[in-house]
């Protein structure tokens, strides 16, 4: 299992948007430096957070993305899930049904693994950061 890039620079992007104390709007340039990765394909990435409800696109000169939901809100399986989607991550492609025994052994690994995420907030990881300044 494996997710894309765009998910580790969203997870890394919301994440400094959390332990940003000011709540200012931040530049795409600024964010983009921060991970060293390219404005135009961090852009695309935001867009995905801004549809998702997590972040608003702030014009002007001081201009920028910010925070929409509350800090304490903010789990890594809303963050994932707007930039990957909800797609299950194993598809049974036979024609067995739900009595799939591969499938359900799957969806619960699956099930598992999204709960963890789930109960996982970006504040947590924010006051772990912290803890070891």
């Amino acid at each position: 299992m494996k997710f894309s890039k765009a998910t580790n620079y969203a997870l890394h992007t919301m994440l400094s948007l959390v332990i940003d104390p000011s709540m200012k709007p931040v530049g795409v340039q600024v964010l983009a430096e921060a991970q060293d990765v390219s404005p135009t394909y961090l852009s695309k990435i935001l867009t995905k957070l801004v549809k998702a409800g997590m972040l608003e696109s702030v014009s002007g000169a001081n201009g920028g993305y910010r925070l929409t939901r509350k800090k304490d809100e903010i789990t890594f399986l809303d963050i994932i899930h707007a930039i990957e989607g909800t797609a299950s991550l194993f598809e049974c492609h036979f024609d067995h049904g739900e009595e799939c025994l591969i499938q359900q052994v799957m969806v619960e690994a699956e099930t598992k693994m999204e709960l963890h995420l789930k109960q996982t907030k970006l504040i947590d990881l924010a006051a772990k950061m912290k803890a070891h300044v």
